[in-house]
């Protein structure tokens, strides 16, 4: 069982963790964000076979960082929910990608005005198709290394991933 329910993703519950990655406490999601209390999260990059990397802009109900682009899928962990659960739901839910295998990129730790998280990073090679069901994504592209250094240049890019995502991967 998870702390995932439907309607209202505020109500949704959230592991509260330590440093340690403990959970502390379970609240509503929206308490974790008014708090801005450290939780689990996933990120999910997506590579084609050719080695590019999809990237999408966030639609602008997103309650964090709306409209900002973003070079992975993924989301909050909810209570009760591994970290590589979540990162399979969250292909699903954003992307309609139900993944075969995901290699792991590691685990971090991002803290800004708006989130702090403890991060687990995955990798996933595919090539579509994909269906934005859920809402999240307002657009999307494929980039390689030097069309995303570009589009960063121009875009607002969700922070925490630049931090730690995009140091993982290998974009030719």
């Amino acid at each position: 069982m998870n702390g995932r329910t439907a309607g209202d993703p505020g109500q949704e519950l959230v592991d509260i963790v330590d440093d340690d990655d403990r959970v502390v406490a379970t609240v509503p999601r929206g308490q974790m964000r008014a708090q801005r209390l450290q939780h689990r999260a996933v990120s999910i990059a997506v590579l084609s076979t050719d080695g590019r990397l999809l990237v999408h802009r966030r639609a602008d109900t997103k309650d964090v960082w709306p409209g900002m682009w973003d070079m992975a899928a993924g989301g909050v962990v909810a209570a009760g929910e591994t970290y590589e659960a979540a990162a399979r739901r969250e292909l699903a839910e954003e992307l309609g990608v139900v993944a075969g295998e995901l290699v792991s990129l590691g685990e971090g730790r991002f803290a800004d005005e708006a989130v702090a998280l403890i991060g687990r990073g995955y990798l996933v090679v595919h090539d579509g198709p994909f269906t934005f069901t859920d809402g999240e994504i307002a657009e999307v592209r494929w980039v390689d290394g030097t069309q995303l250094t570009e589009l960063m240049h121009r875009e607002r890019f969700v922070p925490d991933n630049v931090a730690l995502l995009l140091p993982l991967l290998d974009l030719r």
